[in-house]
């Protein structure tokens, strides 16, 4: 049994925001609607000042039911990508439509993942890795 996360949530208009920390060094952020900025720089302060200084983590995006993401905003998540590239042991992102994919691999380029951010476009292979990353070892 997984033991229950720290997490953050920010609830907007537009969008909806959940962080979670699981032990392991597994991070998730669930997204959903259409992120347009209206929580600032306050998610990834958050994110920075749960990952730094620990070891590499695990990041996992949920974005199934994200609807679209403004340029500004993909932008700002890619430069927070490249700021904390050494603390990422992998990246995981599911997608749930085709424009939040090409917006995800334009981030994955932007912020020279290549190497270690996976975009998922079926929940299931999401799920899974995700499961695994929570196993005890």
């Amino acid at each position: 049994m997984t033991p229950e996360p720290r997490q953050i949530q920010y609830d907007g208009v537009h969008c909806n925001l959940l962080i979670q920390q699981f032990p392991r060094s597994v991070v998730v952020l669930k997204i959903t609607g259409s992120d347009v900025g209206e929580f600032g720089e306050a998610p990834m302060k958050a994110l920075s000042s749960w990952i730094d200084g620990s070891d590499s983590i695990e990041f996992f995006i949920d974005a199934r039911e994200v609807r679209g993401a403004s340029i500004d905003v993909s932008g700002e998540w890619a430069r927070w990508l490249i700021a904390h590239k050494d603390r990422l042991r992998t990246v995981t992102m599911l997608t749930g439509s085709r424009f939040v994919q090409l917006t995800a691999e334009f981030v994955r380029r932007f912020a020279a993942l290549e190497g270690i951010m996976r975009i998922c476009t079926e929940p299931a292979v999401f799920d899974n890795a995700l499961a695994e990353a929570l196993q005890p070892r």
